[in-house]
C-alpha cells in the first residue's frame, strides 16, 4: 500500500507493451486536473493484487466491447449502453468520471492513433465503435456528445 509497482511489476501486469513513459504523458497532459490529483490519491492506496484485478477487469470490458463490435451491436441499444458504462466504471476506480469527461476520452481515441490502433488491434474499427456506444450514453445521460467538455 502507499507503494508504486516497480517496473518490472507493471510489465509483469501490463505486459511487455508497457512503457513508463505512459505515465510521464499522462501528468504532463493532465497534472494540473482534480482529476489527476484524485487518481494518483487512488492508485497509492492500491496493492499489486489491486492492479492485477484492475488488469483482468480491463482485459474482460475489452474482450465484451469487442465482441460486441463484431456482434454489430447498435450504439445507443441497451447492451452497448451498459458497456459504455461498464467503460466509465473503469475510469472511475481512479478518478470521478461524468459521462461528459467519458466522451472527451473516447473521442481522444479516435483522434490520437496511438489509441486508436490499440482497440482497433482487438477488433477493426473498436475506436470508433467505442466512441459511438460512448456518446450515445452520454446523449441518453442528457450530455451532448458534439459539445462535452472536461466536467
Amino acid at each position: 500500500m502507499n507503494k508504486k509497482l516497480t517496473p518490472q511489476e507493471q510489465s509483469e501486469i501490463f505486459g511487455q507493451d508497457w512503457n513508463p513513459e505512459y505515465q510521464r504523458e499522462a501528468e504532463e497532459r493532465w497534472g494540473d486536473t482534480d482529476q489527476w490529483e484524485q487518481s494518483q490519491q487512488r492508485a497509492a492506496k492500491m496493492s499489486k493484487e489491486d492492479w492485477q484485478r484492475i488488469k483482468a477487469d480491463g482485459d474482460q470490458l475489452n474482450q465484451d466491447l469487442a465482441q460486441a463490435a463484431r456482434d454489430g451491436v447498435e450504439p445507443g441499444s441497451e447492451r452497448a449502453n451498459q458497456l459504455a458504462e461498464r467503460h466509465r466504471e473503469s475510469i472511475a476506480q481512479f478518478y470521478d468520471c461524468t459521462h461528459s469527461m467519458q466522451v472527451c476520452l473516447a473521442t481522444m481515441y479516435t483522434q490520437d492513433p496511438r489509441f486508436t490502433e490499440y482497440y482497433d488491434k482487438l477488433e477493426p474499427g473498436l475506436a470508433d465503435w467505442l466512441y459511438r456506444a460512448v456518446a450515445e450514453n452520454a446523449r441518453a445521460h442528457g450530455v451532448d456528445p458534439d459539445n462535452a467538455t472536461w466536467e
